[in-house]
């Protein structure tokens, strides 16, 4: 899916959104929309998709690729073939958007009560809610997966 991206981005082509599940032919998996402004100059992006099916490494992973730069595009839960649901992250790197760094912050909890407040300190501290999602623990279990996001000054 990395390459993909990369090779569409090549093309002049940008991210527009992201759905993990069940298609009509293709089974479970991953469509991503990329679309294409004709005759408008989009720069050259790069794109990178984290996937995990841990919280932990997701948070490590966003923050590594936030330090090089990467902001967020979009996010979807879709199932490995493995059989496991995994978290799936897609993130860009555009040089005409002259953001240098991003911090990332991944809230998980199961209780939806823990995650308001979570968001809620999250939000005095300077981050920005992006999405939220329901995702598989590696325990079987379900999460409530937020991320967020703040530039630093």
């Amino acid at each position: 899916m990395e390459k993909e991206l990369n090779q569409a981005a090549e093309a002049g082509y940008v991210f527009s959104s992201v759905m993990g599940g069940q298609t009509a032919i293709g089974g479970k998996e991953v469509v991503v929309v990329m679309t294409k402004k004709m005759g408008a100059e989009t720069g050259k992006r790069v794109y990178k998709l984290l996937a995990t099916s841990r919280t932990s490494t997701m948070q490590k992973e966003l923050q590594q690729a936030g330090d090089e730069g990467f902001d967020y595009c979009g996010q979807t839960v879709f199932q490995s073939a493995m059989g496991g649901k995994e978290v799936s992250v897609i993130l860009e790197r555009n040089p005409t958007s002259g953001k240098k760094r991003v911090e990332f912050k991944l809230l998980a909890t199961t209780r939806t009560s823990t995650m308001e407040k979570e968001l809620k300190e999250a939000g005095e501290a300077g981050y920005e809610f992006l999405e939220v999602m329901v995702g598989g623990t590696a325990f079987g279990g379900k999460e409530v997966i937020s991320i967020l996001r703040r530039y630093p000054d």
